[in-house]
């Protein structure tokens, strides 16, 4: 019986797995042409729902390259600021996050919920002021930022909810899925 970790490090060589995460990366780049800008330092994007689908479907390996690969993918595309790689390094562990909650497990709301809020604190919360902090000068505490994570905590957990589950009976059946 392969072992978890075994799997994870399979799926990267798995051609069927390389072409998902390439259309992965392709809609987190689409995804955030609809990116809304707040003010020159916060945006609401959706983009995180690609990276979370490469997370749940392909482990936390895939998952960060894919969050990686589109960051770097969408500044060139279209840059709002200097290139800066904590920002890339926030969409890897973004990735990574998903992958380590949803990969192989079952798909439940309270799973979701928690990978939601990790992923959420970590970025908006802790790593988004620092970076930029080091760019700006801004302050590392705003309450916007909290605001900013309490109302769409809810919002993002429905719609990777109605995702996953989705993804789990339309695309991959449940036997992938862990279920």
């Amino acid at each position: 019986m392969k072992t978890y970790w075994t799997e994870v490090k399979e799926e990267i060589k798995d051609i069927r797995s390389l072409t998902g995460a390439a259309l992965m990366t392709t809609l987190d780049v689409i995804l955030d042409f609809f990116r809304i800008a707040i003010s020159n330092l916060m945006e609401i994007s959706f983009s995180f729902l690609a990276v979370a689908m490469a997370g749940m479907m392909y482990g936390p390996v895939v998952g960060g390259i894919v969050g990686g690969v589109g960051d770097i993918i969408e500044f060139i595309i279209r840059p709002t600021g200097p290139f800066f790689p904590g920002f890339t390094l926030n969409k890897i562990l973004m990735g990574v996050i998903y992958g380590l909650f949803l990969y192989k497990k079952e798909i439940t709301w309270k799973r979701i919920a928690l990978a939601v809020l990790v992923e959420n604190f970590l970025s908006t919360i802790v790593l988004t002021p620092i970076w930029l902090n080091i760019l700006y000068g801004t302050a590392l505490f705003t309450i916007p930022r909290i605001i900013k994570m309490v109302l769409l905590y809810p919002v993002n957990v429905c719609l990777l909810c109605i995702l996953c589950r989705l993804m789990k009976t339309v695309v991959l059946g449940k036997k992938h899925m862990g279920a």
